[in-house]
This record gives C-alpha cells, structure tokens and sequence, in this order.
C-alpha cells in the first residue's frame, strides 16, 4: 500500500516551516547553509573541487543536530529531500532580510494535515 505524499510544494511550505518552530533550529540551519554557499563559492573561485562533498557535513550537520537535538523531529529532507532543499534555500533567503529570526513561523502542522490541506478544495 503507497504512502500518501503531501503533492506540491505549496501544500510542503507550511509543513516545513511548522517543522522549525523552535528558532534555534531555524538558526542552526541559516549558519549551515550559509557556510554551504561560502564553501561552494570559494570551491568554484578556486577550483577546489574536493570541498564541494565538505558541503554535505557543512549543511546536514547543524541542521540535523537542530531537529534531532533541539526541535526533537525527523528532518522532512528524509521524505521529501528536494522539497526539502529548496524549502531551506528559502528559509535561509528569508532570513537573509529578516523574517523568521524569532517566533513560530506558522501553526503546527503534521503531514497529514498538509497532504489533508491539499486535497481540500481552495475557499
């Protein structure tokens, strides 16, 4: 029997917001992210292409300790990891000017609430 998934990444936004409700978390995953884009950036100013597995650790690693150790959940990246990705990416922009620092973000959400918000019609 298949799972069901939650089916775009509209209905995924709210779900992987409501993922990082702790702000610590959202912090551990803004310093991750940024040491990725410098990584990445220096890797490809100086053709250093061994950082770029470096990358993996530099990004997973404070995520993860930010959802296993602080927000104690199962980051969405093992269910949806390309949502995931750019949801992180998007986060991390959002940050970058400001929004998400503090606070929750959006209402608890499962993913059945999410995949249970898509499939109900738009009032």
């Amino acid at each position: 029997m298949s799972r069901s998934r939650i089916p775009t990444f509209a209905a995924f936004w709210p779900f992987y917001l409501s993922q990082h409700a702790v702000p610590a978390c959202r912090w551990m995953h803004f310093l991750g992210t940024t040491a990725v884009v410098v990584t990445l950036g220096y890797a490809m100013a100086t053709q250093t292409w061994a950082l770029v597995p470096l990358c993996l650790v530099l990004g997973y690693g404070p995520a993860w300790v930010g959802h296993f150790i602080i927000e104690k959940n199962r980051p969405a990246t093992f269910t949806y990891p390309l949502w995931s990705l750019i949801g992180d990416f998007r986060m991390w922009g959002g940050m970058l000017i400001g929004r998400y620092w503090t606070g929750a973000p959006v209402a608890p959400m499962t993913e059945a609430d999410a995949i249970a918000a898509a499939a109900s019609p738009a009032e």
